[in-house]
């Protein structure tokens, strides 16, 4: 099974704030070797391997808000599988169609949340 994967408007815009973010620590560095192991490594592994990441909605839930939340986006992904994939000092997260795999976000582990 050939899969593809794409980077989504969101996850380019986590990308740019992991750049300011990592700017403001003087790590310019760092970003440029995310963007070398989001190619070298992180897309070539989700071809290879889609199913590399944990279920993100099989997590515990802890309260009613994020309940709901998680309920209405699960009718939005019908039909395909939320994962979260711990990538280096990053989170990411992503949705398989079918054949597609979409990078929804991204976030360095000292970030706090996803942005849906």
């Amino acid at each position: 099974m050939v899969v593809s994967v794409k980077l989504t408007a969101n996850f380019e815009c986590n990308l740019e704030t992991i750049a300011g973010f990592l700017d403001k620590l003087d790590a310019q560095e760092a970003y440029d070797r995310l963007l070398d192991e989001l190619n070298d490594t992180l897309i070539p592994n989700l071809e290879r391997f889609p199913s590399i990441g944990r279920l993100f909605l099989e997590r515990t839930v802890r309260s009613v808000e994020v309940e709901n939340a998680l309920s209405r986006l699960q009718v939005k992904l019908t039909g395909s599988e939320l994962r979260e994939y711990l990538f280096s000092d990053y989170l990411v997260l992503y949705a398989q169609f079918g054949q597609v795999i979409y990078c929804l976000s991204i976030k360095h582990h000292r970030q706090l949340s996803f942005d849906f």
